[in-house]
């Protein structure tokens, strides 16, 4: 086992949090975008 780290782990740590979180934000906008026209296509109905 290491005793330390080295830069390049906290790079890919980073990159690799930063590339969830993205994935997780694109989706979550995606849903409200969805969700948004849905309920806009509804009152274009009544």
């Amino acid at each position: 086992m290491r005793e330390k780290l080295a830069q390049w782990d906290f790079v890919m740590l980073a990159y690799g949090v930063g590339l969830v979180t993205l994935a997780a934000l694109t989706i979550w906008a995606w849903r409200a975008m969805r969700r948004a026209e849905s309920r806009r296509d509804a009152t274009r109905r009544r």
